[in-house]
């Protein structure tokens, strides 16, 4: 029986993965790294500790990663986190859940101070119990320090009773790592075949809630 779902959030409970790669695209050409929307749109769901060291040389890295991340966050807060909305029905598949008397976490790469937009976004603020951040990490995804600290905050439930829920391939590793199965949704953006590590694959959360029944969430 599943008792505990462990969220990830950018690309699984808002739209927000193009606009990511977008910010970390014109950051990366602002330091003169030319990359394309594509190259970076791969590797969103990692965190810039992660993203970064796939454009950058370990010289490179050391001398600008600091000042980048700084740039990209500022960039995205002002540009395009305004234009960040969360997906439909993902405050009704969390009033399911709660219905049903599952505990609910995130398990977030973005900072703490993103995860409060994207909560309001989404309209779910008052049904989270736990939720992590990159702030929580010493490593983002696809290492599983963030599902770790999830399940720590949650009591340690035992990963039979527990399940992540994402979109990247990243969130599917991660949360492997850590013990757990995941199930993945497609609106993310990420082609099906780099999400084959699931359990089980949906459109959407619309798509989960409708399918709730028969989805490994109903744990049967």
């Amino acid at each position: 029986m599943i008792r505990c779902v462990i969220f990830d959030v950018d690309g699984t409970l808002v739209d927000s993965v193009d606009l990511h790669a977008r910010a970390w695209q014109e950051t990366l050409e602002e330091f003169g790294h030319a990359v394309t929307f594509e190259e970076v749109r791969s590797q969103i769901g990692k965190g810039g500790d992660q993203l970064l060291p796939v454009f950058l040389n370990p010289e490179d890295m050391q001398r600008e990663e600091k000042r980048i991340s700084e740039h990209r966050a500022a960039l995205f807060e002002k540009r395009y986190l305004p234009q960040v909305k969360g997906f439909p029905k993902v405050r009704e598949l969390f009033q399911r859940l709660a219905r049903d008397g599952k505990r609910i976490a995130l398990a977030s790469s973005a900072a703490g101070s993103e995860l409060e937009t994207y909560k309001e976004r989404a309209r779910i603020s008052d049904l989270v119990e736990i939720e992590t951040s990159k702030d929580d990490a010493s490593k983002s995804k696809p290492h599983p320090d963030i599902f770790a600290a999830a399940l720590k905050q949650l009591g340690h439930p035992s990963a039979s009773e527990t399940i992540a829920v994402g979109d990247t391939p990243y969130d599917i590793e991660a949360a492997a790592r850590a013990g757990l199965a995941t199930i993945a949704v497609r609106c993310g953006g990420f082609p099906e075949e780099t999400l084959r590590g699931a359990i089980a694959i949906y459109d959407s959360p619309a798509d989960l809630l409708a399918s709730y029944d028969e989805s490994p969430l109903a744990g049967r």
